[in-house]
């Protein structure tokens, strides 16, 4: 076998699928970092108000972690199946094998696992990513992956969402992902909005934040479920036919934006029916409500000289 610009074709190489993505994993540190920070000071909140305090920033922190983290995750169109199927081009050997198909707002990725991983004296565990974001070349990642000689498996599940595969797919997916993930970050700004809003004296303007948050998230839903209306082409491995279906990232993400949804019907409902409960949740303390609400009581100075100065009647006139 010859090198073909100094790499191996087909991959004799011991190959290890790739690990998470690499921004969404970022995105959970950092957010994981954020909820850790709030819960070492959480002890030096005192009385009720703490667990107020919790349920209040650990929900927030959540809504806005799996607003930014679905962007870079690959479960809103999955499917996976086992196989027997051809695994080299120009090859009759046939391998036992876990074929996976993850649909991301960004590209696809496809996964191939043997049953053994060990098979024809390779390690078959592939997990390669095609993306069509803007800026990045889909068909041009495909011609490459012909060239590195990726497994039958691979090319052929990548090929029916190049721009020029009669399964026509590709655009629909595209402007699909691109506006799912526009509404997505329209959603993360009315996030942030509402976190200040309602840490200010101006709660019901936060519950509509809220509400537009959901709003952008559900949207985001909706657009890329209008894909459903395109009928992907039969995907055939082998003997077995693959079929998608909506991921974890989707499921999510409508859950969310219903939560978000409700949150904000919450805060506005309590703002005209009952504002102290209100201010109670988001103060986290009655008391302050209280004082706040009746006014702050006068400050009286007893100072013993006061009798010796004022203790008889004085009457100031002024002729002009």
């Amino acid at each position: 076998m010859t090198l073909w610009n100094g790499v191996l074709p087909f991959y004799p190489q011991p190959r290890h699928a790739a690990g998470i993505s690499v921004p969404l994993l970022i995105v959970i540190l950092v957010f994981l970092a954020l909820a850790a920070s709030f819960l070492l000071i959480l002890p030096g909140i005192r009385g009720h108000s703490r667990w107020f305090w919790l349920v209040r920033v650990l929900l927030s922190l959540f809504i806005g972690a799996e607003i930014v983290a679905v962007h870079f995750s690959a479960e809103w169109s999955v499917g996976r199946v086992s196989t027997n199927t051809s695994y080299k081009a120009f090859s009759a050997a046939r391998v036992r094998a876990h074929v996976g198909l993850h649909v991301g707002l960004e590209g696809v990725n496809v996964t191939l696992t043997g049953n053994p991983v060990q098979q024809l004296n390779e390690t078959i565990n592939y997990n390669e990513q095609f993306i069509w974001r803007i800026g990045e070349n889909y068909a041009g990642a495909y011609t490459e992956a012909l060239q590195k000689g990726l497994p039958d498996p691979v090319l052929y599940l990548a090929e029916k969402f190049t721009p020029s595969s009669p399964c026509g797919v590709y655009s629909q997916y595209r402007l699909a992902g691109h506006y799912a993930s526009a509404t997505l970050w329209v959603a993360f700004c009315f996030w942030l909005l509402s976190n200040v809003l309602l840490s200010m004296p101006v709660p019901h303007y936060g519950g509509l934040a809220l509400l537009i948050t959901g709003a952008f998230t559900l949207f985001s839903v909706f657009a890329f479920a209008s894909i459903s209306s395109v009928p992907l082409c039969q995907l055939r491995l082998g003997s077995s036919e693959l079929t998608t279906h909506y991921g974890a990232a989707f499921w999510i993400t409508l859950a969310t934006g219903i939560l978000c949804l409700l949150l904000g019907v919450a805060v506005l409902s309590l703002h005209y029916t009952r504002t102290s409960a209100l201010h109670t949740f988001l103060d986290g303390s009655v008391k302050g409500l209280e004082s706040q609400a009746k006014g702050s009581s006068p400050l009286i100075l007893n100072n013993p000289l006061h009798k010796q100065f004022w203790g008889s009647d004085l009457t100031i006139s002024t002729n002009l």
